[in-house]
C-alpha cells in the first residue's frame, strides 16, 4: 500500500497482480472499476494478466471482493515487493533480493504451511520453467521454519516474473479468491473419461462448495455425449439425461441412468421430481436460459441449478444480467455466477430454486 499527496488530499493505493481467462481483462477491469472507482493497469500477459493500481488499501479492496465476488477476476495477489533489472542490477540479485524480503516477513516466523506459487509471461527474466523457478525459490525460502505445501497453506508466497521485474506478495490463499497458482485449477485426466466437460463440474464442486453427494436425483439438460452425467452417477445420483444425440458407450445400460432421445422442449417430466438440474450446452445463451426456465418445474423448492451460460454476445456483463432476470422470474436465486478456469467463453451460474 502507499499513499500519495494529491492537493490537500492524501490518496491510498494499492497495486495487484490480476488474472483472467484469456481475453477476459477488460470485463475484470470493469468489475474493479464498479467497485473500487479509477482502475490503472497495464498489460503483462495480453487479455490474461493485468497489473493494477486500484485507489483503496489492501484490506478494504480484499473485503470487498470477498463480500462480493467477481464474475471474470479469477486470481489477485497484491504487490508488496517490486525490483527492476534495469533499475536494479542481474536477476540473481533479483532472487537474493526477493529471499531477504520473504525471509524477514513477520507473517511467516510461525506459519507451519507455506505455498509457493510462482509464475512467469513468456519473454521473462527467468528462462526456464515456473516449476523449475519452483524449485529454486524453495531451496532460498530453506530458513523458514514451514513445510512447502501445495493445498491448504496458511500462507502463499506469490511471486510474477515480467521480461523487466519481479513482482511478490504474501497472503492468505482466501484473499487471492483462489489458493491455486493464477487461479488455475488442474485436475488429471483420468483413464476412460468421456469429455473434459467433466472438469467444470469438478471445479463448481470445489469453488462454490457443493457437496454433489447429497443430492438423491438429476437432470442433465443437452447431456451428450455424456461428461457430467457421468460424473453425477459416479456421486451416486439417479441421472435422466435428455439430448437427441448419442451418449457415450461407457455409459449404456446403467443402472442408475435413464436416457431420453428428444430435444428438451418436446419432453414431459414429473413435477419437482429432481433436486438438482444441470445444463451445459452450445447453445445461445437466451434461448438456454428459456429453455432451462421451462423446465424448473420439474426441479424441487431448494433444489440447486447449475448452468453454463455461452458469452456470444460483446457485452457480457449486460448479457449475463439479462439472464440472471429470465431465471429469478422463475424462482431461480443466483448464489453465484462466474468464470472458472475450465469455462472457455461462457461462465457458470450456481442458483437455488425458492
Amino acid at each position: 500500500m502507499e499513499q500519495s499527496k494529491t492537493g490537500d488530499k492524501l490518496d491510498v493505493v494499492s497495486h495487484w497482480i490480476c488474472s483472467t481467462n484469456h481475453g477476459f481483462a477488460p470485463y475484470a477491469q470493469e468489475e474493479l472499476r464498479r467497485m473500487f472507482g479509477a482502475v490503472k493497469s497495464s498489460v503483462i500477459i495480453p487479455g490474461e494478466v493485468l497489473r493494477v493500481t486500484l485507489q483503496e488499501e489492501v484490506g478494504q479492496v480484499i473485503d470487498g471482493l470477498l463480500s462480493k465476488t467477481p464474475i471474470f477476476l479469477r486470481h489477485l495477489f497484491p504487490i508488496e515487493w517490486e525490483w527492476s533489472v534495469l533499475e536494479q542490477g542481474e536477476f540473481a540479485e533479483g532472487i537474493d533480493a526477493l529471499t531477504a524480503f520473504v525471509l524477514s516477513d513477520p507473517r511467516l516466523l510461525n506459519a507451519s504451511k507455506v505455498a509457493i506459487q510462482p509464475r512467469k509471461s513468456e519473454q521473462s527474466l527467468w528462462n526456464s520453467t515456473a516449476a523449475g523457478l519452483k524449485e529454486l525459490l524453495q531451496d532460498k525460502f530453506c530458513e523458514l521454519n514451514a513445510e512447502f505445501v501445495v493445498r491448504d497453506a496458511e500462507y502463499i508466497v506469490s511471486v510474477f516474473v515480467d521480461k523487466e521485474k519481479l513482482y511478490a506478495g504474501i497472503s492468505r490463499p482466501e484473499q487471492n479468491l483462489s489458493d491455486w497458482s493464477g487461479g488455475a485449477v488442474r485436475f488429471q485426466r483420468e483413464e476412460g473419461q468421456i469429455s473434459r466437460a467433466k472438469f467444470k463440474l469438478l471445479e463448481a464442486e470445489l469453488t462454490f462448495g457443493i457437496d454433489f453427494t447429497a443430492f438423491r436425483e438429476a437432470l442433465d439438460i443437452g447431456a451428450a455425449p455424456g461428461g457430467w452425467t457421468s460424473f453425477l452417477l459416479e456421486r451416486g445420483l439417479k441421472v435422466t439425461a435428455i439430448d437427441p444425440a448419442k451418449m457415450h458407450p461407457s455409459l449404456k445400460n446403467h443402472p442408475q441412468l435413464t436416457v431420453i432421445r428428444k430435444n428438451a422442449g418436446e419432453v414431459k417430466l414429473r413435477e419437482e421430481q429432481f433436486d438438482l438440474l444441470v445444463c451445459d450446452m452450445s447453445w445461445s445463451p437466451k434461448l438456454t436460459a428459456k429453455l432451462v426456465s421451462e423446465l424448473l418445474y420439474s426441479l424441487l423448492p431448494g433444489g440447486t441449478a447449475i448452468v453454463t451460460v455461452k458469452l456470444l454476445s460483446k457485452k457480457p456483463m449486460a448479457l449475463i444480467q439479462e439472464v440472471i432476470e429470465t431465471f429469478h422470474q422463475s424462482r431461480m436465486q443466483v448464489q453465484r455466477a462466474k468464470q472458472l478456469f475450465h469455462n472457455r467463453d461462457e461462465i457458470t451460474l450456481y442458483m437455488i430454486k425458492y
